[in-house]
């Protein structure tokens, strides 16, 4: 049977994948800050038939993220990870203190490597597993948030493209999933209450975990839930892809008049 352990899992996207992973048939290590939400979401689990563990982590503390780290790293039953514990920030720069620009860093770039980087050499020798990683539309659309949070999830997004080369063809699958608003706690968190956006924007939670994990199952590695048309991202990444073979060259351009 196989495991996922997913962070951030007590609330929203989290704790939807822990249930729609748990109707899947997986076992479930469930780690977040809150106990006593854990404990609520392991209560709601209880009927599925799967095993479950709660960890209580604040993966912003080195230490504690150590030892999920371990975990993972160790755990051979440990098949799938979600990293989707995040934090956001709607404040600009200048008005962010940095310790929780630091806290959010921590979290969104600092434990999601960690803990890739734990289960990854696992996954790479069995030829097999996922790897989920939840990023952001604003990875693509930084202007719209904080740039500090903006920066972390361009980071997630670099980040999955770059483990798909090394990765995919090891028979790991590797996913990142670029939400936009969605209907959670995280609003709150990151300082405007998802009630003040404009409702037009907001996405269901269970609508964005569903939409993701379908396109886990299409084999996407880029998954854009609100995307209509997937079109749209093939023709951006492939511009992307484009400016290769003039990325790095002997000489400046010649628009720099230097030459």
């Amino acid at each position: 049977m196989k495991t996922a352990l997913i962070t951030g899992a007590s609330t929203g996207i989290g704790a939807i994948y822990a249930e729609r992973l748990a109707r899947r048939g997986y076992n479930l290590v469930l780690v977040a800050r809150q106990l006593d939400r854990l404990n609520a979401l392991a209560d709601r689990l209880a009927g599925t038939g799967v095993k479950f563990e709660t960890i209580q982590a604040d993966l912003a503390d080195r230490a504690q993220l150590r030892k999920v780290a371990e975990r993972l790293a160790a755990d051979d039953s440990i098949d799938t990870l979600v990293n989707n514990a995040g934090l956001g920030a709607t404040a600009s720069l200048v008005e962010s203190a940095l310790e929780q620009l630091d806290s959010m860093v921590d979290v969104n770039v600092t434990a999601l490597t960690h803990l890739t980087h734990a289960i990854a050499p696992r996954l790479a020798a069995k030829g097999a597993g996922t790897i989920i990683n939840i990023a952001s539309i604003v990875a693509v659309a930084p202007e719209l948030l904080n740039a500090a949070y903006g920066g972390s999830k361009a980071y997630v997004l670099a980040f999955t493209q770059a483990l798909q080369h090394e990765l995919g063809s090891k028979g790991v699958r590797v996913q990142a999933v670029l939400p936009g608003a969605t209907a959670t706690p995280f609003w709150d968190v990151a300082g405007t209450p998802v009630q003040h956006l404009p409702q037009e924007w907001v996405m269901k939670a269970e609508d964005l975990v569903d939409a993701a994990l379908a396109g886990l199952d299409i084999g996407e590695v880029i998954t854009i839930p609100s995307l209509p048309d997937i079109a749209d991202w093939e023709r951006f990444n492939a511009a992307r892809l484009a400016l290769g073979p003039n990325l790095s060259r002997t000489k400046p351009a010649a628009r720099y008049k230097l030459q």
